[in-house]
């Protein structure tokens, strides 16, 4: 009986030993601990990475618009949920837009061109259903992109300015 147990602890860690044994060479190559992944997916699915830049994109324009970056990527996801073929860029152009007509002319505002941009028309056909001409829609659009790009410009000097 103690040689049949002998016989039966011997084997076991042999057995144990091989497995160990077969086991080390892609051990080593695998991380001990599990980490969380560094990017790790925030509540809309975009990584924590992704929504610093897609704040960082807004940070600008939301200085220009009196608002935060945070507020401003806030109003995108949720116009995104009405509308998913809105882009950043015509999110953009509608809030400057609307910074730059609504006080002479009330009835130019984000949401009133953003349900414009659901309808199907484009910036410049909604700001013409609004009551602008095509000249005066165009002109808007022109400086709406080039505030937007300077403010982006300003921002980056900014920081750069910070940083150093």
């Amino acid at each position: 009986m103690k040689r049949i147990a002998a016989i039966l602890t011997t084997s076991v860690t042999l057995a144990l030993g091989f497995a160990l044994a077969a086991a080390t060479p892609v051990a080593a190559q695998k991380p001990v601990h599990a980490r969380a992944p560094t990017h790790a997916p925030n509540a809309n699915g975009a990584s924590n990475q992704n929504r610093a830049k897609d704040v960082d994109r807004f940070r600008g324009v939301a200085q220009k618009l009196g608002t935060t970056p945070d507020a401003l990527e806030t109003e995108y996801l949720a116009a995104r949920q009405a509308n998913p073929k809105l882009t950043h860029g015509q999110f953009v152009a509608a809030n400057m837009v609307a910074h730059n007509l609504s006080a002479k002319n009330p009835n130019i505002t984000t949401q009133a061109i953003l349900d414009g941009l659901k309808s199907g028309k484009s910036v410049g056909q909604t700001l013409q259903s609004l009551g602008l001409s095509e000249k005066e829609a165009k002109e808007a659009e022109a400086t709406a992109k080039r505030e937007a790009k300077q403010a982006e410009h300003d921002a980056d000097k900014a920081e750069k300015a910070g940083g150093q």
